[in-house]
């Protein structure tokens, strides 16, 4: 039987679930927690996402947050030099 999953990507934390038994429960992040910043950070070709993405917010320019806010909207991100 396939499962439901949910995800809740919000402007400061996103969150994962499945329905299990009926019930939703939240599935945690590698880290243990149950939400993860919406953060995402480009370094030297790899994707860097949640905390670790957080954590050097102010030294890698190639870092997004709040994303959300611009969704339908016509305002375009520049990351590593593509749009």
């Amino acid at each position: 039987m396939s499962k439901i999953i949910g995800i809740d990507l919000g402007t400061t934390n996103s969150c994962v679930s499945v329905m299990e038994g009926g019930e939703a429960k939240v599935i945690a992040n590698p880290e243990g927690n149950r939400t993860t910043p919406s953060v995402v950070a480009f370094k030297n070709g790899e994707r860097i996402v949640g905390d670790a993405a957080k954590r050097q917010l102010i030294t890698n320019k190639d870092t997004v947050y709040s994303i959300k806010r611009l969704m339908g909207t016509d305002k375009k991100v520049t990351l590593e030099g593509k749009e």
